[in-house]
């Protein structure tokens, strides 16, 4: 094995998802990939649609698990000392198919060889192993830097990186990348059940989908509970992504109130009641579930308020049905039901 090193580093990479022709769809996936030399590893393995271990949107125990492995601090989960780098990227299976390597500690060094793709416990890699790529040597100060830097920012994000709880992936695939185009990480989980504690500290809010029962809540509660965690604990209002969105943000807000400009927001079936504590500009728009469960969405106002608490009128479309206002002004954001 030649000593020539070679450099380690993570970058931010996508797999972007999307509807099918035939009706199907595939998953978006935020992911970190490796930097081998310069180059994403996984454009040495051309045409691959896979996504590595290191995704934002898997539940976080197996982020973490798979970052300690790369360490070098659990065991290999195949057979061999092997790892996976890249599996499918609607599922965690290996019978789908993975990319797979040997990871092993050589003095100050750590390698990565013998480069194959895996369905099964078993590899054979004169048949399925990618002849040419590898074996890479990376000096182990570099290489352990750049995973345990994936690890201390999950304590350092917290504040802005949330939970959210649901049975079915996908159903909240789409708020999960809302999410992340302003700015708030976002990962999906059944529940907490295997979560570390020292993850769970790393979140700032936990977000519940419609569908989730009382009882698993509560569980989801109090495991943040007795990690330590002062969380704050979204209840989606309805399954209408930038109405999620808004109330994350203000969940997210946890600062002192005395600086904030929009400080009350209300709603009955004629008007809303927004309360300002500097002139600022408001808009305030309506999210309408008819009879259909389809969204309807209004603008109720846009201008510019003065100190003090205003009443605006509500039309017919913004107060029938299950009705809910979003008010934005200049760093902050309310969300309220209309009350019937």
């Amino acid at each position: 094995m030649s000593a020539e090193y070679a450099t380690f580093a993570l970058a931010p990479a996508v797999r972007a998802g999307g509807f099918l022709a035939d009706g199907g769809f595939e998953v978006h996936r935020d992911f970190m990939d490796f930097v081998v030399d310069g180059h994403p590893l996984l454009h040495l393995l051309s045409g691959l649609d896979a996504v590595s271990p290191l995704a934002s949107d898997v539940p976080p125990a197996i982020f973490t698990r798979q970052v300690r492995g790369l360490l070098l601090e659990t065991a290999g989960p195949l057979p061999g000392g092997r790892h996976v780098l890249y599996g499918c990227p609607e599922c965690e299976e290996l019978g789908c198919g993975a990319v797979t390597a040997v990871i092993e500690q050589e003095g100050n060094d750590v390698v990565w060889r013998d480069f194959a793709w895996q369905t099964d416990a078993t590899v054979d890699l004169e048949l399925n192993g990618y002849h040419g790529t590898g074996p890479f040597r990376f000096r182990a100060d570099e290489y352990r830097a750049a995973l345990e830097r994936l690890l201390d920012g999950a304590a350092t994000r917290g504040r802005r990186r949330v939970l959210l709880i649901g049975a079915r992936a996908t159903a909240l695939a789409g708020l999960a990348a809302a999410l992340r185009t302003i700015g708030i990480g976002a990962d999906i989980a059944r529940d907490t059940a295997s979560v570390p504690a020292e993850e769970l500290r790393a979140y700032g809010a936990v977000v519940f989908g419609c569908s989730v029962a009382q009882p698993e809540r509560a569980a989801v509660r109090a495991a943040f509970t007795g990690s330590g965690v002062d969380i704050a604990c979204v209840d989606a209002l309805a399954d209408v992504v930038p109405l999620v969105v808004a109330q994350v943000e203000q969940a997210l807000d946890r600062g002192p109130a005395g600086p904030r400009r929009l400080t009350a927001l209300t709603a009955d079936g004629r008007t809303a009641s927004v309360t300002v504590a500097s002139v600022c500009r408001v808009r305030l728009v309506a999210y309408r579930l008819d009879r259909l469960h389809r969204t309807r969405t209004s603008e109720v106002f846009d201008g510019t308020l003065e100190p003090g608490t205003h009443r605006i009128p509500l039309d017919a479309d913004a107060a029938r049905g299950r009705s809910f206002l979003v008010a934005r002004a200049a760093g902050g954001v309310l969300v309220a039901a209309v009350a019937r």
